[in-house]
C-alpha cells in the first residue's frame, strides 16, 4: 500500500533459493509458481513462517525486492514503513521485524498489530466508545481481538490459518487415499471445493487430484470430495474456533452487548473459505460477516494509519527510526 495510490502489489511471501551460492532467483508469485517443481539445488521457502521471521536475510532480501518495486525509479527514497505483525508476538520478534525492514531501505518502522490494521481497513468503527470484532485469518497466524476506544481490549493469535488448512488436507488425503500431494495442489482443492460448512451448492461436488502412491511411489489419480476436504478442515477449524472463544470469555460484559449488534467481521484470505461465516455463527451466536475486500483489509489499514486516516492505536505509537540503531 502506498499513499495516494492504495494497494499497488499483492504477491505471496515465497523466496526462490539456490541453496548451493545461497543466491536468491525469484521472489513473490514467480517463486510461489516452483513450489514443488524446481531441482534439489533450488528450494522455494517461506521466510516469514507462522507469522514470524523465520529466515532474517532472505526476509531482508524480500523487503529491499518489494520496497524497490513498490518506489519504482526513486530509489533515493527511503520511505516510512508500517508493518502488520500478529498479536501475540515476543519483543525479540518484534525487534528482527523492525530490523529487517530498517536495514531493507527503511527511513521509519512501525508496528501495528493485524487484527487493529484489519479492523481499520474493514472500516470498522474502532476509534469510538463501542466494541468491535475482527477474525484475521491469513497464511502463518490467525488473530482475533475486540477493539474499542482506539485499541485492542482483548486479542488471542494462534498459528493455525491458511498454510495449516493446507497441510490438514495433505495429511487427510494421505491418510485416507494413501495418496501424497504437495501444498500447491491443496491449495488448490481448498479454494476449488473446500467449506467449513455443509453447503447445497457444493452438494457431491468432487474433483479428480494426481498426486503419489504412498504405497509404491507411482503416480494415482483419486476422486476428492467436498465432504473430504471439509473433514480434513475440522481440526484446524476448530483451533481457530476456541481463540475466538477465548476472547469472548475474557472480553468485558459492556462490551459483549455490543457484539451482540455489531457481530464478527471475517478478514484475511482465510475469511473466503465458503461457510465460515455460518460456522462461527452456529460456534458463536453472534452475527458474522465477510468484510468486503478481505485479503486486502490488513494492508489498507497499516496504509490509513500511516496516512493519518485513521487513529494509530498506542501499540503502533512508537516509531523506531534508523536513526535511533
Amino acid at each position: 500500500h502506498v499513499k495516494g495510490k492504495g494497494i499497488i502489489i499483492r504477491e505471496p511471501s515465497v523466496v526462490a533459493v539456490d541453496k548451493a551460492n545461497n543466491e536468491v532467483l525469484a521472489i513473490g508469485a514467480e517463486a510461489k509458481q516452483m513450489i514443488g517443481r524446481t531441482p534439489g539445488h533450488i528450494i522455494a521457502i517461506r521466510p516469514m513462517k507462522d507469522g514470524v521471521i523465520a529466515d532474517f536475510d532472505i526476509t531482508q532480501s524480500m523487503l529491499k525486492f518489494f520496497i524497490k518495486k513498490a518506489i519504482g525509479k526513486n530509489s533515493l527514497v527511503r520511505p516510512r514503513i508500517v508493518v502488520g505483525v500478529p498479536s501475540g508476538v515476543t519483543e525479540v520478534e518484534k525487534r528482527a521485524v523492525i530490523d529487517a525492514t530498517v536495514q531493507a531501505g527503511a527511513r521509519e518502522a512501525y508496528l501495528i498489530e493485524e487484527p487493529m490494521a484489519a479492523a481499520i481497513g474493514a472500516g470498522l468503527p474502532t476509534g469510538e466508545p463501542v466494541a468491535s470484532m475482527v477474525l484475521d485469518i491469513g497464511g502463518g497466524t490467525s488473530e482475533t481481538a475486540v477493539i474499542s476506544y482506539g485499541d485492542p481490549i482483548v486479542a488471542d493469535s494462534v498459528r493455525v490459518a491458511g498454510d495449516k488448512f493446507d497441510a490438514a488436507i495433505v495429511s487427510y488425503l494421505r491418510k485416507k487415499y494413501g495418496v501424497l500431494i504437495g501444498e500447491r495442489t491443496a491449495e488448490d482443492v481448498k479454494l476449488q471445493i473446500g467449506s467449513a460448512y455443509p453447503l447445497e451448492e457444493l452438494g457431491s461436488v468432487s474433483m479428480e487430484v494426481l498426486g503419489r502412491s504412498a504405497a509404491d511411489g507411482q503416480p494415482k489419480n483419486i476422486t476428492v470430495t467436498a465432504e473430504d476436504v471439509r473433514e480434513a478442515l475440522l481440526v484446524p477449524l476448530k483451533a481457530v474456533f476456541e481463540s475466538v472463544h477465548r476472547v469472548l470469555e475474557r472480553t468485558p460484559p459492556e462490551l459483549s452487548a455490543d457484539l451482540l449488534d455489531m457481530g464478527l467481521t471475517l478478514t484475511g484470505g482465510g475469511a473466503l473459505l465458503r461457510g465460515l461465516d455460518r460456522f462461527l455463527h452456529e460456534a458463536t451466536g453472534l452475527p458474522v460477516q465477510v468484510a468486503e475486500r478481505p485479503l486486502d483489509c490488513v494492508a489498507e489499514g497499516a496504509g490509513r494509519t500511516l496516512e493519518g486516516k485513521a487513529h494509530i492505536p498506542a501499540n503502533a505509537r512508537g516509531a523506531v527510526k534508523a536513526a535511533e540503531k
